[in-house]
């Protein structure tokens, strides 16, 4: 009991109670993992319609140089991730990673450029550590403060026409694009951004106010509340990354396939080559490849691979080869479907592979990612 009156809440957790939720402690806050629908409903409904995630546990940070000057925070903050902060126009976003000495990934975050200065939202079990990794980094050039506010992520075919019933102007946002308004007359930041794989929405809120904005969306009948369940289901299907499974400090952004988040400017040869954490690693990386590869992987018949299953290169077990990062159902895919490390030699799509599942060694492709086609607006 003292364990579960020690986890946070989030500023909609009577509300998930009231939903009948079924909660559980997911990096030191009481989320809910499901409702009553059901995982595979929930995931469904978000790929079909609009589904509506509390992310509130989530860290909402304003990094703001002391200066008042958005040039001097972006090059503060390139001084951390290998990201092309400066050339960030107002009102846009983009997805970066703090990278350590090593080269190897801290955490990911999102990073809007919001009037003069920074918006960024990092993962809520780096939280702490990554406030503390500005601080000690930036501090004396940057204010670093983190807001009390509500995160909700509405996200499916359906979220724009939903969210134009309180805001008309949202149907012209493009993916990663990020405005100001008044939802329920209430003051929000919205970004054309989620983890599902989905168009949709996440909406910073007042802590005060988060109930009341959620409830108003969730009155519309094409809208569910969805948990930590099917919001992992969807991320898998779509093909991201989740901190603490599939990135961490064990592993590269070039060995991570997130070579795309790294713009040219911060490249060999570009206007602000390096000059962040592990540059000489993912620099070289960057040129010359990997050792080995996050990789999508398919296992043949029904049966879900976990994350931590070993792979082999064998059908007996006898050449370890990498580990499935994570792993499980699709309801989309209609199968299992997992993501994992294997050596470039092995990174092929198509290429047969053995992952060891209570001691028998289970056949899966090396799959393209993503598993499902993204709906991105753009």
């Amino acid at each position: 009991m003292d364990d579960i009156a020690a986890l946070k809440k989030t500023p909609l957790h009577a509300l998930h109670l009231r939903l009948g939720a079924r909660m559980v402690p997911f990096a030191g806050y009481d989320m809910p993992v499901q409702y009553p629908a059901g995982v595979m409903k929930e995931h469904l409904h978000t790929r079909t319609e609009a589904g509506l995630f509390d992310v509130s546990h989530m860290g909402q940070v304003i990094v703001k140089a002391k200066s008042g000057s958005y040039e001097d925070a972006a090059l503060a903050l390139e001084s951390l991730v290998p990201v092309d902060i400066l050339g960030l126009a107002e009102g846009r976003q983009r997805y970066g990673f703090f990278t350590d000495d090593s080269g190897c990934i801290l955490d990911d975050l999102m990073i809007t450029h919001v009037d003069d200065h920074l918006f960024v939202v990092v993962n809520a079990s780096c939280k702490e550590a990554d406030l503390a990794h500005l601080q000690a980094h930036i501090g004396d050039t940057c204010d670093i403060t983190l807001l009390n506010r509500g995160l909700i992520a509405l996200q499916g075919p359906r979220a724009v026409e939903v969210l134009a019933e309180l805001w008309a102007d949202v149907a012209s946002m493009k993916f990663m694009d990020v405005r100001h308004c008044r939802l329920h007359d209430v003051s929000c930041l919205v970004s054309r951004s989620g983890y599902s794989g989905e168009d949709g929405f996440e909406i910073s809120v007042p802590a005060d106010k988060a109930e009341d904005v959620t409830m108003r969306l969730l009155e519309h009948p094409d809208v569910q509340a969805i948990g930590l369940g099917a919001r992992d289901s969807l991320r898998l299907e779509a093909g991201l990354c989740l901190y603490g499974n599939d990135i961490d400090t064990t592993t590269s952004p070039v060995e991570a396939a997130l070579e795309w988040a790294m713009q040219k400017a911060r490249r060999a040869g570009g206007a602000r080559a390096g000059g962040f954490p592990g540059s000489g690693r993912i620099l070289y990386e960057l040129e010359n490849g990997a050792a080995r590869r996050r990789v999508g992987l398919k296992p043949e018949g029904k049966a879900p691979v976990r994350g931590h299953a070993k792979l082999y290169a064998d059908a007996e077990g006898k050449l370890e080869i990498g580990e499935v990062t994570s792993g499980g159902f699709g309801p989309s895919v209609e199968g299992p479907v997992a993501m994992g490390y294997v050596p470039v030699s092995h990174a092929a799509a198509g290429t047969l592979v053995y992952a060891e599942v209570r001691g028998k060694y289970l056949p899966i492709t090396v799959s393209a990612l993503p598993f499902v086609t993204p709906t991105y607006k753009r």
